[in-house]
């Protein structure tokens, strides 16, 4: 072995990379050596951004999203059809709901259009990551959110807004699957839970100034104006995407693939070979060194092949993992009557108590309470300490506290008993948001946390606030009675909270830390005889020098 084979690289006396043990196949047990992985460490910014800038350009980009939710639902819900009389005398209709004459219904599914766009691209996206660079595929989804709210704004008839609802979800879909991820990567260790806190605070915010927003803008310049207004304030980010350095994630190198990769050395001549990216570069038989070429040559049916292929055996770790399937099915029914709650509260606040300015109301109710309930769960689980067990006995509490207050409001006749119970159900429910994702993003491997968040956004929405909004619509028509319909969609707190209770009793593990120790052949389907593995036996890794 040649003196210049037993040097560490560049990168190894840089610090940045982690020491792993390559085994190639050969006689000599000198085969066996320390190399780097890149990609491995954390999440590697540019210099101009920095973490806490990150987090803040992340929270402002997560408010406008959630922002977008405000404004539709209130000039939907603040709408009326046009109604005539039994004279004849007919008065025009106002808002989305008047434009273009919708029962509550059809504004119902318009409210919930933009969810088929996320559910579809969310798990693409996510896929996508394994192969691009996570941060430009943020990129284009914020342009395409941009290109659809502003279409928004112009849409002639019905089914062109619903079309361009479908976008902004398409849109979404990349920056909600990615966004936590790059979070997790960059908060400090102590303070996981609370930068996640941070960044999930936008959405009760979000909504509520959406609320407001949408509100005055939509009675003074119109509904139209509303949603031009959010593309304005897009736009910048939109840019930034494309023309700010990419960031790198934690468990995927630069080109966006698994961390399995390394550089390998040739044990008999010590010449550094081509980096083997995640399934490529399988060794020839009695040969010492990895050819580690690409063939430019495979055909696109044959990339999306291996795109789907991936990804089933991603969403098969994902369903045998009872802890996620627990954390995700209790997210699920919280996210039901949430997604109501967003849509139809101020209707029905309107429809019992006679509020005046019922989405001014709520909208002061959400973004107080969604404020210091996301930030004081998030750091309330930091301080007994972030652990999945911890989070979800903080699930099923809360969760089952802010039920019963809340239940207990729509029983008051007078309004400010309402305000005052759903004010404080209110601060316990939205302390389950920093929790719910910090479990989804630390039962599963690095690698993986961007599909883990994706099929969890998919399910919550799928199974959530998809149909909640419509079927609440559907089951208020037949009942004609704002309080009963309240009283049962609030009920269903209480199967969110069973199911987060089942969590405390599972034997969960953080695996934040792990890395993958086998990778898997893209292009075969074979296991390569590239192994890589994080050195245990101290006398077995070549030292860094500081």
């Amino acid at each position: 072995m040649g003196e210049e084979a037993a040097k560490p690289s560049e990168a190894e006396e840089s610090g940045n990379t982690s020491s792993v043990v390559v085994v190639v196949p050969q006689e000599s047990e000198s085969a066996m050596r320390t190399i780097p992985v890149e990609g491995s460490s954390s999440t590697k910014s540019s210099p101009w951004c920095t973490p806490i800038r990150l987090l803040v350009i992340f929270c402002v980009i997560n408010m406008l999203n959630y922002i977008d939710r405000g404004v539709i639902a209130s000039n939907g819900v603040n709408g009326d059809r046009k109604k005539c009389d039994k004279n004849g005398v007919c008065t025009a209709g106002t808002g989305i709901q008047g434009a273009f004459d919708l029962n509550n219904f059809e504004d119902g599914v318009l409210s919930s259009a933009f969810m088929v766009g996320l559910l579809v691209a969310s798990p693409i996206f996510a896929s996508l990551a394994k192969s691009h660079n996570p941060f430009r595929l943020i990129g284009v989804g914020l342009a395409v959110w941009t290109f659809a709210t502003a279409g928004c704004g112009g849409s002639f008839n019905y089914w062109s807004i619903a079309v361009c609802r479908m976008l902004v979800g398409v849109g979404e879909a990349s920056f909600i699957s990615l966004a936590a991820p790059f979070i997790d990567d960059s908060a400090p260790a102590a303070q996981k839970t609370a930068w996640l806190a941070l960044f999930y605070m936008c959405i009760p915010t979000g909504i509520a100034i959406g609320y407001v927003y949408g509100g005055l803008v939509g009675n003074h310049l119109g509904w139209r104006y509303a949603f031009f207004g959010e593309a304005i304030l897009m736009l910048p980010f939109a840019v930034l995407g494309f023309v700010m350095k990419p960031l790198q994630l934690k468990g995927f190198n630069e080109a966006g693939k698994a961390v399995t990769s390394a550089k390998t050395i040739d044990p008999v001549s010590g010449v550094k070979g081509t980096e083997v990216p995640e399934g490529k570069g399988d060794v020839p038989a009695g040969h010492g060194q990895f050819s580690g070429k690409i063939s430019n040559k495979t055909s696109w049916s044959k990339r999306a092949l291996r795109q789907i292929s991936r990804f089933g055996k991603d969403m098969k770790v994902l369903l045998k993992d009872k802890v996620y399937l627990v954390n995700v099915l209790g997210y699920v029914a919280y996210t039901f009557v949430i997604g109501a709650y967003s849509y139809w509260g101020p209707k029905a606040g309107y429809s019992i108590y006679q509020m005046t300015n019922a989405d001014m109301t709520f909208g002061g109710i959400t973004i107080i309470c969604g404020i210091v309930g996301t930030l004081a769960g998030g750091f309330f689980l930091d301080r007994i300490s972030s652990t999945i067990n911890n989070a979800f006995k903080l699930l099923s509490g809360a969760t089952i506290l802010g039920g019963a207050l809340c239940f207990g409001s729509f029983c008051f006749k007078s309004m400010y008993g309402f305000i005052a119970f759903f004010a404080c159900g209110q601060l316990f429910l939205f302390a389950a948001q920093a929790p719910v994702n910090f479990v989804c993003l630390h039962c599963v491997k690095p690698s993986l946390r961007p599909i883990s968040m994706a099929m969890s956004t998919v399910a919550i929405h799928i199974f959530g606030d998809v149909p909640s909004s419509p079927l609440v619509g559907l089951l208020q028509d037949r009942l004609n009675n704002w309080r009963n319909t309240a009283l049962i969609l609030t009920s269903i707190f209480s199967v969110a909270a069973g199911i987060w209770f089942i969590g405390v009793f599972l034997h969960s593990v953080d695996r934040f830390d792990e890395e993958e120790n086998e990778e898997d052949n893209a292009d075969t389907g074979k296991s390569s005889t590239t192994k890589t593995s994080v050195e245990e036996n101290p006398k077995r890794v070549e030292p860094s020098e500081p």
